[in-house]
């Protein structure tokens, strides 16, 4: 009972988190110029920093989930056995990351760039706390298969969105129509619990993870090549951009590990 719980809101958890950034912070730079005529070393120095902020998070999540897990503290923290249910503290972790998030989405030109640094750091951080439930639901050997699975199809939609000369924005609005479906599904199955709602909000998901994937990489390949964009805009942009990836990557590695994972 604890598993199914634990995993039925964490899913509906990550939706929300990624529907309350996604809307507002990169929209802004949607008409950045897609003619690019910055330097090499200059792409090279914006897409340095997005993969190393999204990679940073991706550690930070992890160790986090994984010590927690290992710990027992997750168990000590987050479930409530007098009422069979997860605690709220559970709620509070869980739900937090939307606060963080709609913070750096109304303050982010307003804060420094080590500001948003360490909320970025605390952001993931509580995600992982949250994903540390998947190690009570799922064996170590399906959530690491899964997680490279995750990184492959990953890295090729990327691939592809940086290297596609075709316009994915007409692809890219039609992606957010199924996503804000998937958002009010889950937070139906949130409460309902449905097995094959939330199986087809996983397959639904993988689709829409991966699409979003390479859109993103396409805006933030144009705003790399914007040669009038200030330093520090850049810089702040770079965050974003491996916040953004980051979040598509966990809810696509989510998707696919409901669907690929045996559960324990």
């Amino acid at each position: 009972m604890f598993k199914f719980t634990i995993f039925k809101h964490l899913s509906s958890t990550e939706v929300v988190s990624l529907y309350g950034l996604k809307l507002n912070i990169m929209q802004e730079f949607l008409d950045v110029t897609d003619e690019g005529v910055a330097s090499k070393s200059e792409v090279k120095e914006f897409f340095t920093g997005v993969y190393t902020y999204m990679f940073m998070a991706l550690l930070v999540s992890g160790v986090v989930s994984w010590y927690l897990a290992s710990s027992g503290l997750f168990v000590e923290w987050f479930l409530n056995f007098e009422t069979g249910t997860v605690s709220p503290l559970f709620y509070v972790v869980a739900f937090a990351p939307l606060g963080l998030v709609l913070l750096i989405q109304f303050k982010y030109q307003s804060f420094s760039v080590g500001a948003l640094v360490g909320l970025f750091i605390l952001y993931s951080a509580l995600i992982g706390a949250s994903l540390s439930s998947i190690f009570f639901v799922y064996s170590l050997g399906d959530i690491v298969t899964t997680f490279f699975v995750t990184a492959g199809a990953f890295a090729g939609m990327a691939i592809l969105g940086y290297t596609t000369q075709v316009d994915l924005s007409k692809m890219g609005s039609l992606l957010y129509m199924a996503f804000i479906g998937i958002f009010f599904a889950a937070m139906i199955n949130m409460f309902v619990g449905s097995t094959w709602l939330g199986y087809l909000i996983s397959i639904i998901g993988v689709f829409v993870f991966t699409g979003l994937t390479a859109w993103e990489m396409q805006k933030l390949k144009a705003i790399a090549n914007d040669p009038q964009m200030a330093k520090e805009n850049k810089q702040k942009l770079s965050l974003m951009g491996g916040l953004t990836l980051y979040i598509l990557f966990i809810n696509l590695f989510m998707s696919l590990l409901h669907l690929l994972g045996g559960r324990d």
